[in-house]
């Protein structure tokens, strides 16, 4: 490598500013004058082709602070509109994040490089444009610790101090966040063309999409109709995925539904403990809104509105065109069910399934919500049973306010799993690749917060060494599996903004 090309961390294409000026607005990064390196993402660095040395570097932190615009970057941000809960807001778009352009990974796929937090924007309204430290390392150590779950997701790729102060209900130190993802393209960023009345605009962004992301759908006789349908896969996998860890995503809003299938946009989100489907983590969804059980259901509400943008390119007549978008909604519900229900069975070690698989794995659920089970760990531990009662099962129990209550359900699925032709040790072996041992606790995030406003950095890089393999055993990191104790529990749910 010669030395001008060590010197420069990134090289960007913008494919996205090449289309017609509606689509986004210029901006650049606003400077800070005192960034610091906190941390950069070097195994990520490394699958996309990067250097992170010249990262790490003078030039590096330029860069990721905003203080520098890299080679080939054309700033901007992204106009999109969004339904928030419910309610449509034609204007929202990108108000605190630059999206500086693309990289080609090492896979040949095309990523995204945005600053989050790098200023105001056109789009700022009355807002900073600025990202507090706090929601900064929340994003960075939630994105990381999806990945580490195998679940699709915007990864971070670094953090930096501003040195600068935010006030939000106080007065809290400045980050920005270095966000790569597949493309940024929303369900709202539809909206914000078709709630217009601009077809065409539609058209122009569904084609730029398809070729983006679903190249395969081109050929298809209505290469849109297509589009909806493999959208609508993609989504039922994922929050499916997501149920399936216990985790909330908290703002449902069609401006944080992800065209590429990820999960996008990590505000008031966190992974229960105690199993209770009703769990809300956002301080402004008095509703229940977007409570971890109602999120399939917001899924189909979500698609529906995109499904509304696709409507003049699906068919000329509208009653043909609906009647193809309702049933890709209904095949969405098919779909969320059939990855749910397999993932279930998976998690209990049923291999081969059986009428009556689904019911049993519900009834453990109904009897961790009103046994206040940790979700996680009853999961985990479950793992670690025999087909015959022993010592084993005291791991589990304990997690049960009566442990008596899960030795009946127990009963039932050592019957169940006495049907299974895979021998025990590949059975508990197979359970253990998809039950974590860890998560990212909600007090352990703060706790790395709180440490890291006060220059404390060890509990977060802990928390991002077990998050990163959260399958694995790590005894000398056990204690990050435990659940919080109840002066730990994090009182305060997150508004995100």
């Amino acid at each position: 490598m010669t030395e001008t090309a060590a010197a420069e961390p990134f090289v960007l294409d913008n494919s996205y500013a090449r289309l017609p000026s509606e689509f986004h607005a210029r901006a650049m990064p606003t400077a800070v004058a005192a960034a610091r390196l906190i941390r950069v993402n070097r195994p990520l660095a490394e699958q996309l082709g990067l250097d992170a040395q010249a990262l790490e570097s003078p030039a590096g932190l330029d860069i990721l602070a905003g203080n520098r615009v890299p080679k080939g970057a054309e700033p901007l941000a992204m106009a999109y509109a969004g339904h928030q809960f419910g309610n449509f807001s034609p204007v929202l778009g990108d108000g605190r994040a630059v999206l500086l352009g693309e990289i080609i990974d090492r896979n040949g796929a095309r990523r995204d490089i945005q600053l989050k937090g790098a200023g105001r924007t056109p789009f700022s309204s009355r807002g900073d444009g600025r990202a507090a430290l706090g929601p900064v390392i929340r994003e960075y150590v939630v994105s990381e610790g999806m990945a580490g779950l195998g679940i699709p997701t915007t990864r971070a790729l670094a953090m930096v101090a501003t040195g600068e102060s935010v006030l939000r209900m106080r007065a809290e130190p400045g980050g920005v966040l270095t966000r790569v993802a597949a493309s940024h393209v929303r369900v709202g960023t539809f909206e914000y063309f078709y709630r217009q009345g601009n077809n065409e605009g539609v058209r122009a962004l569904a084609d730029y999409v398809i070729d983006r992301h679903y190249p395969h759908v081109a050929d298809a006789d209505n290469p849109y109709h297509a589009l909806l349908e493999a959208v609508a896969a993609r989504t039922a996998d994922l929050i499916a995925q997501w149920l399936l860890v216990g985790f909330i995503h908290g703002v449902m809003n069609t401006d944080n539904v992800s065209i590429a299938g990820e999960t996008i946009d990590y505000g008031p989100c966190a992974f229960m403990d105690n199993y209770n489907p009703a769990t809300v983590y956002s301080s402004i969804d008095r509703g229940g809104r977007y409570a971890y059980n109602q999120q399939p259901g917001i899924g189909q509400w979500n698609l529906a509105r995109f499904a509304e943008c696709l409507l003049p390119l699906l068919d000329d007549d509208e009653d043909k065109a609906i009647a193809q978008a309702q049933a890709v909604l209904e095949r969405y519900i098919e779909r969320f069910e059939k990855t749910y229900h397999d993932g279930l069975a998976a998690k209990i070690g049923l291999q081969e399934r059986r009428e009556g698989d689904t019911e049993l794995a519900y009834d453990l659920l109904k009897c961790m919500a009103e046994q206040g089970a940790d979700f996680t760990l009853t999961f985990r531990h479950l793992a670690d049973l025999g087909q015959a009662s022993d010592s084993r099962d005291d791991a589990v129990r304990a997690l049960f306010d009566d442990p008596a209550a899960f030795d009946g359900w127990a009963a039932r699925w050592r019957q169940r799993l006495a049907e299974e032709t895979r021998d025990d040790a590949a059975r508990r072996a197979a359970m253990r690749a998809v039950n974590p041992a860890y998560i990212p606790r909600n007090h352990r995030i703060q706790q790395a917060i709180e440490a890291a406003e006060d220059g404390d950095y060890q509990p977060l890089e802990a928390l991002l060494a077990v998050v990163a393999r959260p399958f694995e055993d790590h005894p000398e990191l056990a204690d990050y599996a435990r659940p919080p104790a109840p002066e730990e529990v994090v009182q305060r749910t997150f508004c995100g903004t």
